[in-house]
């Protein structure tokens, strides 16, 4: 049986529970995980890199089945809920990792 492709989604100042969350996933549940996390964050992206890892996190999106949500204490910021969105407009599963909302 072929893996499920997920992409994380869930805003930055998650990006270490984001790194542990996709391992736990890719263990406990056999997903295929594509992450959105690069190591550590110093600075925040200027506007034109932005735009192209927006661009690219879609790209993701469109590659996957579904995306995961790491929506921890029920926090979805506005681009998450962008991808979201995105990603419902596309068809694709939205998997949400508190069931909070």
């Amino acid at each position: 049986m072929k893996p499920k492709v997920v992409t994380i989604c869930g805003s930055m100042k998650f990006k270490n529970e984001m790194q542990q969350i996709a391992r736990a996933i890719e263990m406990e549940k056999g997903f295929a995980v594509i992450q959105c996390v690069y190591g550590t964050y110093d600075k925040i992206p200027k506007e034109k890199e932005f735009e192209i890892l927006d661009k690219l996190h879609r790209a993701k999106i469109d590659i996957s089945d579904a995306i995961y949500v790491v929506n921890i204490g029920g926090y979805i910021g506005d681009s998450t809920r962008s991808e979201i969105e995105y990603a419902k407009k596309h068809g694709k599963e939205v998997i949400f990792h508190e069931d909070n909302n």
